[in-house]
């Protein structure tokens, strides 16, 4: 039966031994010990043989204290409680890898190619006769610019193995596309690609304002 805590807690974080990199989606187990007057301490166990590390144990603020916020933490001592670990889809596009596509994987719908567009930046969508392509324009202050914003979008997508169509143009416009060649449309690799260049900084390339007098 489900009891009322009216005193303060610790977080402590049990890790595994052994740790090992290569296994990244699985679950906790928690389990609450006895209280004390004075605290009452969580002991978090990993189930999979890797070290997941610090959840930021720490005892409360005298703030957290005054507030009273424990009188509505409801819990048995023997309750088993279960911590998810976010996989892959949790992430944001920009924290995810790309993964290599089969030439018979089929392309992109173009329902989901739009429900992933909202999670991207200034791109937009184009129906063309070769397939579903992303595309995106940035207006910049002057060529040497457009040069300097090339080179970052290089540096950025190195890592992923997977370029965009790059082109600068007159008047001072840089635009990129996105697609997957091999399957003549869009995959998940095309919007993760689309999130990291997002995240490049522009605002130094951008034209500068005039200032009328």
């Amino acid at each position: 039966m489900a009891t009322t805590t009216t005193t303060p807690f610790a977080l402590t974080v049990l890790l595994p031994p052994h740790p090992s990199p290569r296994h990244h989606h699985h679950h906790l187990l928690t389990r609450f010990c006895s209280p004390t007057r004075s605290r009452l301490s969580l002991r978090t166990r990993a189930t999979a043989p890797d070290s997941l590390g610090d959840f930021g144990a720490r005892d409360p603020f005298p703030q957290e204290i005054e507030s009273g916020f424990a009188e509505k933490v409801l819990g048995n001592v023997d309750t088993e409680h279960k911590i998810l670990i976010p996989n892959a889809s949790a992430l944001s596009l920009a924290q995810q890898d790309c993964s290599p596509v089969s030439p018979l994987q089929p392309p992109m719908s173009v329902d989901d190619a739009k429900a992933l567009l909202k999670k991207v930046v200034g791109w937009r969508l184009l129906d063309e006769e070769g397939g579903l392509k992303l595309q995106c324009l940035w207006k910049l202050r002057d060529f040497k610019s457009g040069v300097e914003l090339i080179n970052r979008i290089y540096k950025v997508t190195e890592a992923t193995g997977h370029f965009p169509n790059i082109h600068l143009e007159e008047p001072n416009q840089v635009r990129a596309e996105l697609w997957t060649a091999s399957i003549g449309g869009l995959s998940m690799n095309d919007f993760i690609v689309a999130a990291k260049i997002d995240e490049i900084k522009t605002s130094d390339l951008a034209p500068r304002k005039r200032i009328w007098a």
